[in-house]
C-alpha cells in the first residue's frame, strides 16, 4: 500500500481515534521492535490512549483517503512522545510530515527518547535535525530497554 503526500490528512484526534491510533502503535511496535518487550498488554494501551494520550496530550493522527488511521503523533510540549506509523505506510512521507508539523508545533525545539536497538528511527530523527544527547542503561523506562535522547533546536 502507497499513497502520495496528499492522499493523507493530519489532524487532531478525537476520542473515536484513540482504537485505531493504539491498532497503529501495536502494529508498529511488533514490526519495529520484536525484540523489545512491552510492559503494557493490548487492552491497556487502548485504554492510555483513549484515557490519557488522547484526551491529555496534544495527540494527532494521519488519516488515509480511504478514512483509515496510518499514523499516530503525540506531543507534550516540547516532547515528542509518540510517533508510530501503520508498517504498510513506512516510507511514504507521513513521518515526515509528522516531524515537520512537531517542529512547526515547538517552534523552540523538541527531544524524544528512542530505543538504542531502533537504528531506523535513529537514522529517521538524525536526517530531520535532531542530536543524540543522552544513552541510557534503561532502567529509567518501563520496558527496561537501552535508550537514546534526542533533541531538535532551530
Amino acid at each position: 500500500m502507497t499513497a502520495g503526500e496528499g492522499a493523507v490528512e493530519l489532524r487532531r484526534a478525537l476520542l473515536p481515534d484513540a482504537g485505531p491510533a493504539a491498532g497503529v502503535w501495536l502494529r508498529s511496535f511488533a514490526a519495529a521492535l520484536p525484540s523489545v518487550v512491552r510492559p503494557r498488554s493490548d487492552d491497556e494501551v487502548l485504554e492510555y490512549f483513549r484515557h490519557v494520550l488522547v484526551p491529555l496530550r496534544e495527540t494527532w493522527v494521519a488519516q488515509a483517503a480511504d478514512g483509515g488511521v496510518i499514523g499516530v503523533l503525540v506531543l507534550d510540549g516540547e516532547e515528542l512522545e509518540q510517533l508510530y506509523l501503520d508498517p504498510a505506510w513506512r516510507g511514504c512521507g507521513v513521518g515526515d510530515r509528522f516531524v515537520a508539523l512537531a517542529k512547526e508545533r515547538s517552534p523552540g525545539g523538541l527531544s524524544l527518547w528512542t530505543f538504542q536497538v531502533n537504528a531506523p528511527a535513529h537514522r529517521f530523527y538524525e536526517r530531520h535535525g535532531f542530536t543524540a544527547v543522552e544513552w541510557t542503561d534503561g532502567s529509567g523506562n518501563e520496558e527496561r530497554e537501552p535508550d537514546v535522547r534526542y533533541v531538535w533546536r532551530p
